[in-house]
């Protein structure tokens, strides 16, 4: 028995000894490297096991060959009206140009303008405009979905891409692999043995995906008709209360895009397809030239794990900077790293009013009680935070005064800003950020603001629960 204890206690301090120092080179950031080594200290054969699992945003090898190719891209090689007039810069304001400017520097696409806009809240039109679409395509069909459930929902997507494939319409399918889980468990066969095309999306459960951590996320959401017509937001494809009725229906925003930013979309979908499949779609009709009668500049903002900044949150305090009014932030988790608290401290320190509208309780209860902390840092300062009390609130939304505004699939946290695959949407016109904020006010009107005086009466055990979550923040 002696012995045993000896070698367990030899091997801990050579864990700690080999683990700690490679803590400290490869992780950037300080408080997430500080976390790690508090794990691996206190536990080292579990932070052992957990750091070779989720400590390093590790794709494997045969993913990162991908993702290292695809990174050299070139949009415009896959279109010969690249260069065509409607590509032209439009003309945007001073702020605005700064902002253009910022996210392309930081990995965003080129800006382009001509572009029809259509927001949608309910998760039921939203559906149901998706399937009239792809009722309507006569090309192809191209669904990229975190969440893609075997449920009513999932059954009518499905029965349209059937009907489609029928037609002579070709269909791709990739969904994230934990996210639509059930789905490819049950129901993906289905429709592979239509004609339908289902790839699952970072699998973790595969030998040749060993090397890979396995918590690393395609969480983006995003549809291609025919290349002429896409849809981004927030919305998956399932019910609206997620099977949670209890909860009721969350509470979602998308947009229909027609123009030129489509073709983006579309390569977005297609780097997405080749990262795991090895293969470039080459049919003909895939960038077919736009329609060019809208009204508004968009500038398509990927991200994923492979990246060497935190875009989304960069994007994000960029445009806290330029604020001078009021900045609206909805999300269903609030867990930000110190740079982001850094420059919502300042905006509000600038006079610029701030509203955080977060869910009154989310399906994650350690990242509410994280973002609680943060809340209650950030309320004396004048921040107004509102819990939202109907459903859900699954939104991700940015709006910045009345000049533009981001939508899309990443959460104002960590997990988004630094492993997920994601896709959010700057919008730099002043109808659409009007529309968003409209959703945003309605948001507000169906919550509680929470005073700042709240955050000090708060029981002991509640806080220092919330202190505890915290410090568990990097790791979220």
């Amino acid at each position: 028995m002696e012995t045993i204890w000896a070698i367990a206690w030899l091997s801990s301090w050579v864990i700690r000894l080999v683990l700690a120092p490679i803590v400290i080179v490869r992780q950037k950031s300080p408080p997430i490297a500080l976390a790690w080594l508090a794990v691996v200290m206190v536990l080292p054969w579990i932070g052992l096991v957990l750091y070779l699992l989720v400590g390093e945003q590790s794709l494997g090898y045969g993913r990162a060959r991908r993702y290292a190719a695809q990174a050299h891209l070139e949009i415009t090689s896959k279109r010969p009206s690249a260069q065509a007039a409607w590509t032209i810069r439009p003309g945007i304001a001073e702020r605005q140009r700064v902002m253009v400017h910022v996210a392309e520097s930081l990995g965003g696409l080129p800006i382009l303008g001509a572009n029809s806009v259509d927001l949608e809240g309910s998760a039921t039109r939203f559906i149901e405009r998706l399937i009239a679409d792809i009722n309507a395509a006569k090309h192809h069909v191209h669904l990229l979905y975190f969440i893609f459930e075997d449920d009513e929902v999932g059954k009518l997507v499905g029965d349209a891409l059937i009907r489609a494939h029928e037609r002579g319409v070709v269909c791709r399918l990739l969904v994230d692999a934990a996210g639509s889980w059930s789905f490819l468990g049950t129901a993906s066969s289905r429709l592979e043995r239509a004609g339908v095309k289902v790839v699952a999306a970072l699998p973790a459960g595969n030998l040749r995906r060993r090397l890979a951590r396995i918590d690393l996320r395609n969480h983006r959401k995003l549809a291609v008709i025919d290349g002429a017509i896409a849809y981004a937001g927030s919305h998956n494809v399932i019910q609206p209360d997620y099977g949670m009725k209890e909860v009721g229906a969350w509470q979602d925003l998308s947009a229909r895009i027609v123009g030129p930013t489509v073709g983006q979309l579309q390569a977005v979908f297609l780097e997405d397809w080749h990262f795991e499949t090895g293969e470039w779609p080459n049919d003909e009709g895939l960038f077919p030239d736009p329609a060019t009668t809208g009204e508004s500049p968009l500038q398509i903002v990927p991200t994923g794990p492979g990246e060497p900044n935190a875009v989304v949150r960069d994007v994000m305090i960029e445009a806290l900077h330029l604020a001078r009014r009021r900045v609206v932030l909805t999300t269903p988790y609030f867990v930000p790293d110190e740079s982001l608290l850094g420059a919502i401290r300042l905006a509000v320190a600038r006079g610029v009013q701030v509203d955080l509208v977060i869910p009154r309780k989310s399906d994650k209860w350690l990242c509410d009680a994280a973002g609680r902390y943060f809340c209650s840092e950030l309320a004396p300062l004048g921040v107004r935070v509102h819990f939202h009390q109907t459903g859900l609130l699954h939104a991700k939304v940015m709006t910045v005064d009345d000049d533009f505004a981001m939508l899309g699939s990443a959460n104002f946290d960590i997990r988004s800003f630094f492993l997920n695959f994601e896709l959010n949407l700057l919008i730099y016109d002043a109808q659409a950020t009007a529309q968003l904020r409209f959703a945003q006010m309605t948001y507000i009107g169906q919550s509680i603001e929470i005073p700042a005086a709240y955050w000090r009466v708060q029981p002991w055990l509640q806080r220092f629960g919330q202190h505890a979550a915290k410090l568990l923040s990097p790791l979220l």
